[in-house]
């Protein structure tokens, strides 16, 4: 009873904080990098659009879950309003989510579907229908809806990854009857080098190849960097998921045709403006019809968000994004 008393207290307390609106949110993302550098200037511009006394971001220094787990637990007990991640691991974080909840913060996050003891999640793709546009993309830039292609995935247990490739592939069928999957997909897209030693291979065994397709950041540039040393750009269409910075040579020089992503900035906004609505006592109005000032308005499937903004660039406006 005594335990159940002050908890309850902790949340009155709470509570009453939350209502004077001195909002103070953390973003946790998995790691330092510029992808993350990204959600941070998101978040942090969201913070001054929608009246929040202070939104800040600490990452670990790699993709530690337990560095993760640690800057989480640290901000619960220096009594944030809001906390908001980008899960390394996802049964890693659910102690320390479910902690959070109980002392009454809000625990969003991004790219963990149906996360445990989060408030809600949110994503900026539908990631069927990103790999389906994936694929109409590709045939634009093979020039042809007909020829040999092949998949670069992160690896063959990257759940995100898969779910995009088999969605393309079966765009492919659907719409593009004539293209052929010269062989299974390939679990080199996490690794520059790997991608890139890949293509060469496959350019000597399908001499006819006319693209390739990679889910995973460095499965493009690496194949990128096969098509440069062989003379061979403009002659195979490359494209894949890869930030813009470090795409843009690639982008600008032909070798990469196009990087189709999603902006984690938008992201963070979608996460800081949900929060404070449930600081707000507005949790109720988080149903489907809401719209997200500067974002639209989302499919709420449960506790998921779910936005349709992939993000498609090229050598034109790769430099207008800062991640």
């Amino acid at each position: 009873m005594r335990k159940a008393f002050l908890l309850g207290l902790a949340l009155t307390v709470f509570a009453t904080v939350a209502v004077a609106g001195e909002y103070t949110m953390i973003s946790v993302p998995k790691l330092r990098s510029p992808w993350f550098n990204d959600l941070e200037t998101g978040v942090k511009q969201a913070g001054k659009d929608f009246g929040i006394k202070e939104v800040y971001q600490q990452a670990p220094a790699s993709a530690d879950e337990a560095q993760q787990v640690r800057i989480i637990e640290d901000a619960i007990s220096q009594g944030v309003n809001a906390i908001m991640v980008v899960p390394n691991d996802a049964n890693s974080c659910v102690p320390a989510f479910k902690r959070a909840r109980e002392a009454g913060i809000p625990v969003m996050t991004h790219e963990s579907p149906n996360q445990p003891e989060a408030d809600y999640d949110v994503e900026m793709i539908d990631n069927v229908k990103f790999g389906e546009y994936m694929m109409d993309v590709f045939v634009k830039d093979m020039g042809a809806d007909d020829g040999e292609y092949v998949i670069f995935v992160g690896s063959l247990t990257v759940p995100a990854h898969n779910i995009w490739a088999d969605a393309a592939i079966g765009q492919a069928k659907k719409k593009y009857p004539n293209l052929k999957l010269v062989a299974d997909r390939f679990p080199v897209s996490e690794d520059r080098n790997a991608a890139r030693q890949k293509t060469l291979e496959l350019m000597m065994t399908y001499p006819n190849l006319k693209g390739v397709l990679a889910f995973g950041s460095q499965g493009a540039p690496g194949a990128a960097q096969a098509l440069r040393e062989k003379r061979m750009i403009d002659k195979i269409a490359v494209i894949g998921t890869t930030s813009p910075k470090e795409a843009a040579s690639f982008l600008k020089d032909g070798s990469m045709n196009h990087s189709v992503l999603w902006s984690p900035g938008e992201a963070g906004r979608a996460m800081v403006y949900l929060s404070k609505m449930i600081l707000d006592g507005k949790r109720g109005d988080i149903k489907q019809g809401l719209e997200i000032p500067g974002l639209g308005v989302p499919e709420i499937n449960g506790n998921v968000i779910l936005f349709d903004r992939p993000l498609t660039v090229d050598g034109n406006n790769c430099d207008d994004y800062d991640f």
